[in-house]
């Protein structure tokens, strides 16, 4: 990359991409009514704002376009949300003004320059623009990306945006980048009259294929299944657990069960409401036991499903024998 050119109004003659992680009050006040919002900010700063889709307590904000663009599309967003932090203070005991706060994503292997040798770096941004700057240490789920909180008063964000903009523009990210996308809310299940429903909002959606899962579930256990009028809200039910099932599996096979990064445990535990616990490798042993507790309805669904993720493996392996339950 070229070295980059400011120019005297602070501005670089480039184009970037930056991103926003923001939480879901936070892109409503952006969105605004009917979209009113987000169009004006677009066409006055010039910059290109996407948020991204689905049902998810955060969402990443992105704008594209010539760092002037930019710059006037961060303004906009701060003093959005000033103005924000001052219409909820009018109802509020509250005297003194919290700061405005921004969440970029940058990539981890940036962050280093962000920081500088000995935390000079962003000291020497925190002096020069009087706004807060911190850089997590952790890397966001799944990701290759961290969080950097900025915060103060707009202008400082938005001065203190333009010096971060000229470090990752020096200092361009190193290797593949895996960028965070946030997780969708997990969603409520109610399993009633033989049925499921996911709840979205203030109503409860049948769900044909839990409904089905569910069904089988029954089938294949000799436990009473749930009440008409009893639904059951898996992971919420505070009563004692009522039974504990193991299952032993390969050792070889374990990770198929888990999933990559965990996604297929995490699916089982959701849908099924069970708690399933995974002991660790013992030595010179060839096999894992889990622990499934819960009711008797959650432990024979997540029975079921990983029977069935068990099955599309042993398929595979011509080997469907060499799974022992207890």
């Amino acid at each position: 990359m070229e070295p980059t050119k400011v120019q005297s109004d602070g501005g670089l003659n480039v184009t970037l991409t930056i991103r926003l992680l923001m939480h879901g009050k936070e892109v409503g006040s952006i969105i605004g009514k009917k979209g009113e919002t987000v169009k004006k900010m677009r066409e006055e700063s010039g910059a290109r704002i996407n948020i991204s889709e689905g049902n998810c307590p955060e969402r990443i904000v992105t704008i594209t376009g010539p760092t002037d663009t930019i710059f006037k599309a961060f303004a906009m967003i701060a003093y959005k949300f000033e103005e924000d932090i001052i219409n909820s203070m009018s109802n509020s005991p509250a005297t003194s003004k919290p700061p405005v706060t921004l969440r970029l994503v940058v990539p981890a292997s940036q962050c280093g320059s962000l920081i500088g040798k000995g935390g000079s770096k962003i000291k020497e941004m925190r002096e020069s623009t009087g706004a807060q700057v911190q850089v997590a240490g952790d890397m966001l789920p799944n990701s290759t990306e961290r969080a950097v909180t900025i915060s103060g008063t707009p202008e400082a964000i938005i001065q203190c945006v333009k010096q971060i903009c000229v470090v990752m523009l020096e200092s361009p990210p190193k290797g593949a980048t895996i960028p965070y996308r946030p997780k969708p809310a997990s969603t409520p299940v109610i399993f009633s009259g033989g049925q499921a429903y996911t709840i979205q909002g203030q109503y409860a959606i049948p769900h044909p294929d839990l409904t089905k899962l569910h069904q089988l579930a029954m089938q294949q256990t000799p436990f009473t299944p749930l009440g008409q009028t009893t639904p059951a809200f898996p992971g919420l039910d505070t009563s004692p657990p009522a039974s504990t099932h193991e299952i032993t599996i390969p050792n070889d096979l374990i990770g198929c069960i888990i999933g990559r990064q965990g996604t297929k445990i995490n699916e089982i535990r959701q849908m099924s409401g069970a708690q399933i616990k995974i002991a660790n490798a013992m030595e010179g042993s060839s096999e894992r036991q889990i622990t499934i507790t819960g009711s008797p309805a959650n432990i024979s669904l997540a029975q079921y499903l990983i029977n069935a993720r068990f099955r599309d493996v042993a398929a595979m392996w011509n080997d469907p024998s060499s799974m022992t339950t207890s």
